[in-house]
């Protein structure tokens, strides 16, 4: 299996890029969330791939970060979504957005996406949404994916530890985002949790 490829960018398109590798050109079909990341025809990239294999091909799949490429892999494992309608969702959107929709149960914006219908939009919602942690659901509602951020840090733990308790995710989430936007300046884990179920 073949995770990454690093070498020089020869061709690079929106869908698809060349990467020279030693001589041997590997073309790497990617999101247009890669491309935009991508340094100048000429220059070294680094992409994680997935290797997809089938009786008639063999396609390798890159991406700039981890997250787009176990997003990939999440949305394939869906009934229905094979590897074209997966890059086409995350052109369509970020990872985050994406996570958003799915927790949010958001058909319309799924179903937005080129490709991906208002049935299938709803199989990815019911398929994936116990797939994602509940600091997964958070930092895609909250709207940040920066882990160093002491509030976001501290929205999640909170989450986890109402978790912990035996609130439902959804409801966890609905109670430590009610007393975040209520007091934006509280990142104390503790504090949060007591203001949450004095709710």
């Amino acid at each position: 299996m073949i995770t990454y490829v690093k070498g020089i960018l020869v061709e690079k398109h929106p869908t698809r890029v060349v990467v020279d590798l030693a001589g041997l050109g590997y073309e790497v079909l990617i999101p247009l969330s890669s491309y935009d990341r991508l340094p100048a025809t000429g220059g070294e990239v680094r992409l994680l791939t997935v290797d997809h294999v089938r009786e008639d091909a063999h396609i390798l799949y890159g991406f700039h970060s981890e997250g787009e490429r176990q997003l990939f892999g999440m949305l394939t494992s869906v009934s229905g979504i094979g590897p074209k309608s997966a890059l086409s969702a995350l052109s369509g959107m970020t990872v985050r957005e994406l996570k958003a929709a799915v927790v949010e149960g958001d058909v319309k914006r799924i179903s937005a996406v080129p490709g991906i219908g208002a049935k299938t939009a709803e199989r990815i919602i019911v398929e994936l949404r116990h797939k994602l942690s509940a600091g997964e659901a958070l930092e895609a509602v909250a709207g940040t994916d920066d882990g160093d951020d002491p509030l976001h840090a501290g929205l999640r733990d909170a989450l986890l530890a109402l978790v912990a308790l035996g609130y439902k995710q959804d409801d966890a989430r609905k109670m430590v985002l009610a007393v975040s936007k209520k007091h934006p300046d509280i990142t104390d884990v503790e504090k949060l949790i007591k203001m949450a179920l004095s709710r």
